[in-house]
């Protein structure tokens, strides 16, 4: 089951749970650390369609709009294993003028459990000059909603 965001404005965040899979995990039977970007990634895309309403293949497709990572930094707290089900939690730190920051938590089903924070730095780009460009208004107002 996947909790539904929070309502857009009510400092909730966006939340979705995930489960733990055996290809997440090393030979420890952990999560291998980079596959927490994965699941994020999934999350933010989520969030795109489900949250902003903005059709995230046609953000890239036919707005030919690009929103890479340009900071990232993580804080493992705590060990997932297979088999457990996650509830990460997407929230929007800052929205600057090109830019806009957001913070992940990951924890087991239980919310003192956090095993991952993630702030992320993303910049919103042209894909055909591939300059830096003003967040677009659709996606701006959307984002405001969840600050």
């Amino acid at each position: 089951m996947t909790p539904s965001p929070a309502e857009p404005g009510s400092g909730g965040g966006f939340v979705r749970r995930k489960r733990v899979w055996f290809h997440h995990c090393d030979p420890a039977g952990i999560v291998f650390y980079p596959q927490y970007l994965l699941l994020v990634n999934e999350v933010l895309q989520d969030w795109f369609e489900t949250g902003l309403e903005v059709g995230y293949a046609g953000l890239f497709a036919e707005r030919r709009v690009g929103i890479p990572t340009v900071r990232l930094e993580c804080d493992f707290i705590a060990p997932s294993r297979l088999g457990d089900d996650l509830d990460i939690t997407l929230t929007v730190a800052r929205i600057g003028k090109s830019s806009f920051e957001l913070r992940y938590e990951c924890a087991g089903t239980e919310p003192d459990d956090v095993r991952v924070r993630i702030r992320a730095v993303l910049v919103t780009t042209s894909l055909d000059g591939h300059g830096t460009i003003p967040i677009p208004k659709d996606i701006r107002t959307a984002m405001e909603r969840y600050t």
